[in-house]
Protein backbone atom coordinates (compact mmCIF):
# COMPACT_ATOMS: atom_id res chain seq x y z
CA UNK A 1 0.00 0.00 0.00
CA UNK A 2 1.56 3.65 -0.87
CA UNK A 3 1.27 6.62 1.14
CA UNK A 4 -1.20 8.41 -1.01
CA UNK A 5 -3.89 4.70 -0.70
CA UNK A 6 -3.25 4.98 2.82
CA UNK A 7 -4.16 8.64 3.25
CA UNK A 8 -7.33 7.97 0.68
CA UNK A 9 -8.37 5.23 3.25
CA UNK A 10 -7.93 7.03 6.45
CA UNK A 11 -9.93 9.83 4.74
CA UNK A 12 -12.71 7.49 3.86
CA UNK A 13 -12.15 6.46 7.37
CA UNK A 14 -13.00 9.72 8.98
CA UNK A 15 -15.91 10.63 6.90
CA UNK A 16 -17.18 7.42 7.80
CA UNK A 17 -17.01 7.98 11.18
CA UNK A 18 -18.66 11.58 10.76
CA UNK A 19 -21.76 9.99 8.76
CA UNK A 20 -22.40 7.53 10.93
CA UNK A 21 -21.52 9.18 14.40
CA UNK A 22 -19.31 6.19 15.53
CA UNK A 23 -16.75 6.32 18.16
CA UNK A 24 -13.56 4.52 18.34
CA UNK A 25 -12.00 2.93 15.86
CA UNK A 26 -13.15 1.14 12.98
CA UNK A 27 -13.42 -2.49 12.95
CA UNK A 28 -14.10 -5.43 10.62
CA UNK A 29 -16.19 -8.03 12.43
CA UNK A 30 -16.43 -10.36 9.71
CA UNK A 31 -17.10 -10.29 5.91
CA UNK A 32 -20.39 -11.12 4.16
CA UNK A 33 -21.16 -11.50 0.29
CA UNK A 34 -24.41 -10.53 -1.39
CA UNK A 35 -26.92 -13.03 -2.67
CA UNK A 36 -25.73 -13.79 -6.09
CA UNK A 37 -29.60 -14.35 -6.56
CA UNK A 38 -30.49 -10.45 -5.00
CA UNK A 39 -32.28 -8.01 -6.32
CA UNK A 40 -29.59 -5.02 -7.02
CA UNK A 41 -30.50 -1.61 -5.50
CA UNK A 42 -29.22 1.59 -5.99
CA UNK A 43 -27.73 3.25 -2.53
CA UNK A 44 -28.61 6.57 -1.48
CA UNK A 45 -28.66 8.57 2.50
CA UNK A 46 -26.46 5.80 4.20
CA UNK A 47 -28.05 3.03 2.74
CA UNK A 48 -25.17 1.19 0.36
CA UNK A 49 -25.89 0.12 -3.37
CA UNK A 50 -26.20 -3.94 -3.36
CA UNK A 51 -24.33 -5.12 -6.40
CA UNK A 52 -24.94 -9.14 -6.90
CA UNK A 53 -22.30 -11.01 -5.20
CA UNK A 54 -20.20 -8.10 -3.92
CA UNK A 55 -18.36 -8.97 -0.44
CA UNK A 56 -18.89 -6.41 2.10
CA UNK A 57 -17.26 -5.81 5.56
CA UNK A 58 -19.66 -5.88 8.54
CA UNK A 59 -19.03 -3.03 10.93
CA UNK A 60 -21.12 -2.85 13.64
CA UNK A 61 -24.88 -5.24 13.68
CA UNK A 62 -26.80 -2.63 14.84
CA UNK A 63 -30.01 -4.07 14.74
CA UNK A 64 -31.87 -7.37 13.41
CA UNK A 65 -33.10 -5.78 10.03
CA UNK A 66 -29.54 -3.33 9.28
CA UNK A 67 -25.86 -4.02 9.53
CA UNK A 68 -23.45 -1.43 9.85
CA UNK A 69 -21.12 -2.00 6.23
CA UNK A 70 -18.49 -1.00 3.91
CA UNK A 71 -18.26 -1.99 0.43
CA UNK A 72 -14.85 -2.05 -0.82
CA UNK A 73 -14.84 1.87 -1.70
CA UNK A 74 -14.68 2.25 2.07
CA UNK A 75 -18.15 3.53 1.91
Amino acid sequence: TTLKECKKEEKADREFQKKFKFEGSINVLTQMMVDPAATEKRGGGKNLPLRRGEILDVIQFTNQEQILCRNSQRR
